[in-house]
């Protein structure tokens, strides 16, 4: 059996390009509530950006923290299409519903 980690890993290569999920999307497709338990797992993605933790953000729309620092994942952001109003961890995503995978 795959551990959390392996299971969030997997998740977030399903993201496509473009789009972007929430910490709590990832938790209830694993079936759980543990969405700071997902945080720590898509923070400590040894594949990033291949595996596109960058993509997974707050369920209100903001880009929240990144690995790689904030201004990067809103650089990765930018580059695959999504419009971001502002500059650090409390910029928003604009258009969030449209942009929002869900599993």
């Amino acid at each position: 059996m795959k551990s959390f980690h392996e299971r969030v890993i997997e998740l977030m290569r399903r993201i496509p390009k473009g789009k972007v999920t929430t910490y709590k999307l990832i938790a209830h497709k694993l079936g759980c509530k543990a969405y700071r338990a997902v945080g720590s797992a898509v923070g400590s993605n040894p594949f990033a950006p291949v595996v596109p933790c960058h993509r997974v953000c707050k369920s209100n729309g903001t880009v929240g923290n990144y690995g790689g620092g904030v201004k990067k994942k809103i650089k990765l952001l930018r580059k695959e299409g999504i419009k971001i109003d502002g500059k650090d961890k409390k910029a928003r995503i604009l258009d969030f519903d449209k942009v929002l995978f869900k599993f």
